[in-house]
């Protein structure tokens, strides 16, 4: 088995960076959010649900292109995956601000304590569970197969598909992109603000609501993208879908030091890399034990986090 394992281990870790970076793009939603409120968005599992549907819903129902359509190619193929990722980022983007309303603002508000909040969002995860899966009748959604699954070439057996370079390169660009913005830009600088004291934030002339919703929004976008490459990728997803990976990418977060984005960049990939090696050397059974094993014990050992 070892023997196989280190015959494997090159294309191994190439799908587990790719895996890495969809953990990552969710966890970074965690983070966001973390960053500001202290507050775990446990609803950022459905918002990667919900995401993978409404990437579904810009293929098919509004692009036109049936389950059973042929890949397609060149400017078309572009724009088709373009919009695609927008429809879904977009979509996750404004439930990440409506989630914000409903289930955080109001409670923040009455200066209610923290686990209010938890339990309110807990409920806007399992209504909107509950939602799609009344509406879907709990049946599995196939996506069309619009990328054909081409390869770059091999190098060293790793396997370097088009959608697979395509998750690496976009989920660096995205994750660069988010750093230097809260790190950069004004509306960054507000939001780390706000992270260290809410209440000299106020005294600065920061508007904490529209910083707030500002924070869930962006989560929303990566979760959003997230939930666009892992549809382009297994082409189905279910109701439920957001369980495993919301669980994965939040221990991806706490791993990484939940509240730092560089954090949760480092723990996406690790865990991801992981998953791909326990599965090959356990079983693929034993991926999801393996995540929770990893929880466990960064919460016993070192429960702030690598970072």
């Amino acid at each position: 088995m070892l023997s196989n394992f280190q015959d494997q281990f090159p294309a191994l870790t190439v799908g587990g960076l790719s895996l890495g970076f969809i953990y990552v793009m969710i966890a970074l939603g965690y983070t966001m959010v973390y960053g500001v409120l202290r507050l775990i968005n446990f609803a950022n599992s459905e918002v990667v649900m919900v995401g993978t549907f409404a990437t579904v819903v810009a293929q098919v129902a509004i692009l036109k292109n049936p389950a059973t359509s042929d890949p397609l190619h060149g400017t078309r193929l572009v724009l088709t995956l373009l919009f695609a990722l927008v429809f879904s980022a977009l979509a996750c983007g404004l439930l990440g601000v409506l989630v914000e309303l409903v289930a955080y603002r109001r409670l923040r508000a009455l200066g209610t304590n923290r686990l209010a909040s938890l339990i309110s969002a807990i409920a806007v995860s399992i209504v909107l569970s509950e939602a799609v899966r009344i509406y879907t009748h709990s049946a599995p959604v196939t996506s069309p197969r619009l990328l054909e699954k081409w390869s770059f070439g091999e190098v060293a057996g790793a396997n370097f598909r088009v959608d697979t370079v395509m998750i690496i390169v976009s989920g660096g660009i995205i994750f660069f992109a988010l750093d230097r913005f809260v790190n950069k830009s004004r509306l960054g600088k507000a939001i780390r603000a706000v992270s260290m004291s809410e209440e000299n934030s106020k005294l600065m002339g920061i508007n904490l609501n529209r910083v707030v919703s500002l924070t869930f929004f962006i989560g929303g976008l990566t979760t959003g993208a997230a939930a666009f490459f892992y549809t382009t990728v297994y082409e189905t997803t279910q109701f439920n879908v957001g369980f495993n990976l919301g669980l994965a990418a939040f221990t991806a977060a706490v791993l990484g030091g939940i509240g730092n984005l560089r954090g949760a960049f480092y723990g996406g990939l690790f865990l991801g890399v992981l998953e791909q090696f326990s599965s090959a050397i356990l079983g693929s059974q034993w991926k999801s034990v393996t995540v929770f094993l990893v929880l466990v014990l960064v919460l016993l050992i070192k429960p702030s986090g690598i970072f």
